[in-house]
């Protein structure tokens, strides 16, 4: 049985600025922004490439699946150039920490932002992704090539 990955929701405590930052600060995408059932609103977002969206909601009300805004830490986004990543991310004004090389190797050099609510994001240099889209390959495979 094979599956994906697909939404992650994301706890924040204001989906309008939550919005605003994802996709002005970081360049993700906006799938959707509307109220799904009456006083229900999610606003999905996909940083671009991505075969995987996080989602913000508002009046959701599922305890024991909502965590608290902010507690979110470690997760990642790949780029194939840290250094352009953080020339781009730092135009638009995102407060991102400079590249950091942590190993010599494809996949060791790191960058790290927190969104408004405390929630916290890696973002690590993969360059083989620039010869090899993940979404590329995840087609590949699902045609048997």
């Amino acid at each position: 049985m094979e599956m994906t990955l697909e939404v992650i929701p994301l706890p924040v405590t204001d989906v309008d600025r939550a919005k605003e930052f994802y996709r002005d600060r970081v360049g993700f995408h906006v799938d959707f922004d509307g109220e799904v059932t009456p006083g229900v609103r999610i606003v999905q977002l996909t940083p671009p490439g991505s075969g995987c969206s996080i989602a913000l909601t508002q009046g959701l009300d599922m305890p024991m699946e909502n965590p608290r805004p902010g507690t979110y830490h470690g997760m990642q986004l790949c780029v194939a150039d840290a250094k352009a990543a953080y020339e781009e991310l730092t135009s638009r004004g995102l407060d991102v920490t400079e590249p950091r090389a942590l190993s010599p190797q494809d996949g060791g050099t790191f960058l790290y932002f927190r969104d408004p609510d405390g929630n916290s994001w890696v973002i690590q240099e993969y360059r083989r992704r620039a010869a090899e889209p993940l979404h590329r390959l995840l087609a590949d495979l699902a045609a048997g090539r």
